[in-house]
């Protein structure tokens, strides 16, 4: 006989207005450009988000250089793209269309703006993450500091900097990881400009928040998502840190530990913000061949945005 299994199921999960965006933009180029089309880097971060559009002619590359048919269409990637990109793609006299999230595209504005008022500039976020280079790359080298822990705060000093000073941040961090870095800066730097509203998107404060109203709950906690999302990396750290230890990101390659689930009575699942639903269900399945399962769905928040196509696509 099966033993009981009870697993508590975030919502929300899984795609955020901009991954929906960004695949749509993708879907709708292929249907009136024909394929293929060329996506500059992966739409999103998830391997079977990727594959399943190459299946319906997406060619995914690293640079404009990559392009052999330069008479297709380009699709800049939902992380945002250095202004070097789009100018790049014109010298070329490539058609593109910027599938950049509009959260992500308002973080670039706030930098360009804080730019153009005389404010040297730290962003705190992960090097070498697409978004970063992409909002970095908003303005001269130089021009953005980047802090990615408390540590590289904490060694900042006046003499760092030349003018008033502002921070931004990348959208997809740890809410709380953020809070402690940028407590660090106010202390460090009382006059610091703050955003208006805070850069950290709502989607990942809301997958934080469920996560961690769950973690307690749980003997294991599992985020399905790719290991190079930003955000879906985050809630494994956001479901430790809450209270619970054994706490896995599913990727692509990953098996499930299905002994480990043997030995639990409750177990946590969310997925990341470019994650499908089907693949969270996949995971349930999986662990109802050997388990008799209850689900008990935990809702922080109901989640109603939704961004427009770009004018090309409508």
């Amino acid at each position: 006989m099966k033993k009981n299994l009870k697993i508590y199921l975030a919502s929300p999960r899984g795609f955020c207005a901009g991954v929906k965006r960004a695949i749509e933009i993708v879907d709708k180029s292929l249907i009136k450009y024909g394929a293929p089309v060329y996506v500059r880097h992966e739409i999103v971060h998830n391997k079977q988000v990727v594959e399943s559009l190459k299946k319906k002619g997406a060619i995914f590359i690293d640079e404009l250089t990559d392009i052999e048919d330069k008479s297709r269409p380009v699709i800049f990637s939902a992380h945002g793209v250095p202004k070097s990109v789009p100018v790049e793609a014109q010298k070329k006299e490539l058609s593109y269309l910027d599938a950049t999230c509009p959260l992500v595209s308002k973080v670039h504005r706030e930098s360009e703006q804080l730019f153009k008022n005389g404010f040297d500039i730290i962003l705190v976020g992960h090097d070498n993450h697409p978004e970063v280079i992409g909002t970095m790359g908003q303005l001269p080298k130089g021009a953005i500091k980047l802090v990615e822990t408390k540590e590289d705060a904490q060694d900042l000093t006046n003499n760092d900097f030349t003018k008033p000073i502002a921070y931004i941040t990348q959208t997809t961090l740890s809410v709380d990881d953020t809070a402690e870095i940028i407590n660090c800066l106010i202390k460090k730097f009382p006059n610091i400009k703050a955003p208006i509203k805070e850069d950290i998107c709502y989607a990942t404060t809301n997958r934080q928040l469920a996560v961690k109203t769950m973690a307690p709950k749980c003997d294991m906690f599992f985020v399905v998502g790719s290991r190079n999302s930003s955000n879906s990396v985050r809630l494994v750290e956001v479901a430790k840190k809450a209270g619970c230890k054994s706490s896995h990101l599913v990727h692509f390659e990953k098996e499930i530990p299905i002994k480990d689930i043997e030995l639990s009575t409750t177990i946590g699942i969310s997925s990341g913000a470019s994650a499908p639903e089907e693949l969270v269900q996949n995971l349930i399945n999986k662990v109802k061949k050997n388990r008799t399962v209850t689900i008990e769905e935990i809702i922080v928040a109901e989640e109603k945005v939704i961004f427009k196509l770009p004018k090309e696509l409508n």
